[in-house]
């Protein structure tokens, strides 16, 4: 029994470890574009398209003649940088509102699940085309549409997990002792629920990775022509008979980075779900 358990437990830092190592290459490649991938934008419309392996290009190039790997690394930045905001930013509504809304209850609980019911009712994708459109096809604006938008699931959950940490022992003896409230929720609750916090942080910069690049595949967000997974993703579709790589390249890496968040957040959630507990 011991030694299935033990092969269990060796998995899990192999998947990190592996999850981490492509996260690392992504954000190496987003800090560093300008060096890893210096000709990324450089066109050569004579070349045109062509395959993968042919004229020095491993993936091929695209219509505009564009190297397809180098475009790839590039679109690391827009690819990490938006969902980390979003996700942080999201996190940053949903703890606070969702702390103290489950600590103190009343009206701002009250308000916080109205807030969070209505976001919750919306299309988020397509009010994001929405706001998008009418406001304009900047890429900041839609991650700030995003950033509204999945707020909501931060709020209830963080809310949850503060009502289940509320009535316990621990946060008894603390209003006993006559400790603020502030202090109880953001000293004593908060390290408590680090594991669901960080779990569905991390989840939330896989989903948000997925919507910047769906709606970059619509056309909103990055500027066209501007190195963007997404992006190559719509252009790749007309290059299928001539060169699939172009539309095969950001769509795997698309799955694969997606994928990497969610198993290094898992295996972190667990890790720090058991510090509390021997805490």
């Amino acid at each position: 029994m011991s030694r299935t358990s033990n092969a269990g437990r060796r998995r899990i830092p192999v998947v990190a470890i592996l999850s981490a190592a492509l996260l690392a290459f992504v954000a190496i490649c987003a800090i560093a574009q300008e060096i890893i991938a210096p000709n990324a934008l450089e066109q050569d419309i004579y070349l045109g398209v062509v395959g993968g392996g042919v004229e020095g290009h491993l993936f091929g190039t695209d219509q505009l003649g564009r190297d397809i790997l180098q475009l790839s690394l590039a679109g690391a930045r827009s690819a990490l940088v938006g969902p980390l905001v979003v996700a942080a930013g999201s996190m940053l509504i949903g703890f606070f509102l969702g702390t103290y809304a489950g600590y103190r209850g009343g009206v701002v609980d009250m308000l916080a699940g109205r807030y969070a019911d209505l976001l919750l009712a919306l299309p988020a994708v397509l009010l994001a085309i929405v706001v998008a459109g009418l406001v304009g096809r900047s890429y900041w604006v839609t991650v700030a549409v995003l950033i509204v938008l999945f707020s909501p699931s931060d709020v209830r959950l963080v809310r949850g997990a503060v009502i289940e940490q509320a009535p316990r022992p621990y946060i008894e003896s603390a209003r006993v002792l006559g400790i603020r409230p502030s202090r109880i929720m953001f000293r004593h609750i908060a390290p408590n629920i680090v594991p669901i916090v960080v779990a569905n942080l991390l989840l939330n910069v896989a989903f948000a990775l997925v919507a910047l690049s769906s709606l970059s595949y619509l056309g909103l967000g990055v500027p066209p022509g501007a190195p963007d997974w997404g992006r190559q993703l719509a252009d790749g579709r007309q290059l299928l008979g001539d060169n699939p790589l172009a539309a095969v390249v950001p769509g795997v890496l698309i799955i694969l980075t997606a994928t990497a968040v969610n198993l290094l957040g898992d295996w972190l959630s667990d890790l720090l779900d058991r510090r509390v507990v021997a805490r």
